[in-house]
């Protein structure tokens, strides 16, 4: 599967994790079953605040949205590379390369966005109660969510143009499980730090700001949270933004060590990629629901009485 030096790459043959048989079924196995989980747990999520009228908070139309883009970022992704490790021939065409380039990362930069979004909201709803409703309008909300998907597009689109109008001559191997920026970069038949430093400059605009961000408006919750005289108080608050914070660390870490640190092995990459490509969007339901008493509430009320007492809503 090469392609001379004389022409453009037409077509990219994936490597994907692993050219045993034996394993390829395993990791089919297992990512089906993240897969599943993923689209159950974020749709589940996302009906739910819809029906229950106690989840009609910002709070929870930003986790919509969050959940939205994780569905979409997972299904980006996932369902091609469960027929790659079934299929001898993992071969993706170069247009089609280009928009699952363009898709992850309108998705993945929302999320980022996203993300501190919503630790603005649990700032103002802990150290500003007072101030809240009116500091937190929809109309806000919704600018809010706007931008975050605005600017998920146009880091996207700014470091998709870098990366492919490159010339791609040589050869069409890629050592990952999808087309990725870091990876298509290598096959590169051209000196390519003009358009490394384009994606590093926007990695610090949508990765390291928005992290800054995050960092400081939970040191400011912390230190109001500590003020708190109410234990019940403290431990609502504590866990509310645990949740986000577990999320935030799970989803930067591996997007930073990917895009903002030196490159390590093919191997360890494709270990990270998978991490905040499949295994984050498949968490993120499952942290803010088995760590929210609103939404254990909202599923109690739509669940069946014997699946409720079963499962421990």
């Amino acid at each position: 599967m090469r392609q001379t030096n004389q022409t453009q790459v037409t077509e990219f043959l994936l490597l994907g994790l692993s050219e045993d048989p034996h394993t390829q079924q395993l990791l089919f196995i297992l990512f089906l079953g993240v897969y599943l989980v993923t689209v159950l747990g974020n749709l589940l999520l996302m009906s739910l605040v819809q029906v229950d009228s106690r989840l009609h908070t910002p709070m929870y139309f930003f986790l919509c949205h969050l959940s939205l883009a994780d569905l979409c970022f997972s299904t980006n992704i996932v369902p091609q590379a469960l027929a790659h490790l079934l299929s001898r021939k993992k071969v993706m065409s170069f247009p089609r390369c280009a928009a699952q380039l363009l898709l992850f990362l309108i998705f993945g930069c929302t999320q980022c966005a996203l993300l501190a979004v919503m630790a603005y909201d649990r700032y103002v709803a802990i150290c500003s109660p007072l101030h809240y409703p009116s500091i937190m309008t929809w109309r806000v909300c919704a600018q809010l969510a706007t931008g975050s998907w605005s600017s998920g597009i146009v880091v996207s689109v700014v470091d998709t143009t870098f990366t492919l109008t490159l010339p791609y001559r040589g050869s069409n191997t890629i050592a990952h499980f999808f087309c990725e920026a870091p990876a298509l970069l290598v096959l590169a038949s051209t000196d390519t730090r003009t358009p490394e430093m384009a994606i590093f400059l926007m990695g610090v605009l949508i990765l390291l700001i928005p992290v800054s961000l995050i960092l400081v408006s939970y040191s400011r919750i912390l230190l109001t949270v500590v003020k708190m005289r109410s234990a019940a108080g403290r431990l609502k608050a504590f866990s509310t933004c645990g949740s986000h914070l577990v999320v935030v660390i799970l989803f930067y870490g591996s997007a930073i060590v990917t895009y903002m640190t030196p490159k390590s092995s093919k191997d360890q990459e494709k270990l990270v990629s998978v991490f905040y490509a499949m295994v984050t969007p498949m968490l993120n339901p499952l942290i803010y629901s088995l760590r929210n008493k609103d939404v254990k509430g909202a599923l109690r009320k739509v669940a069946p009485r014997n699946f409720s007492c079963r499962f421990g809503i």
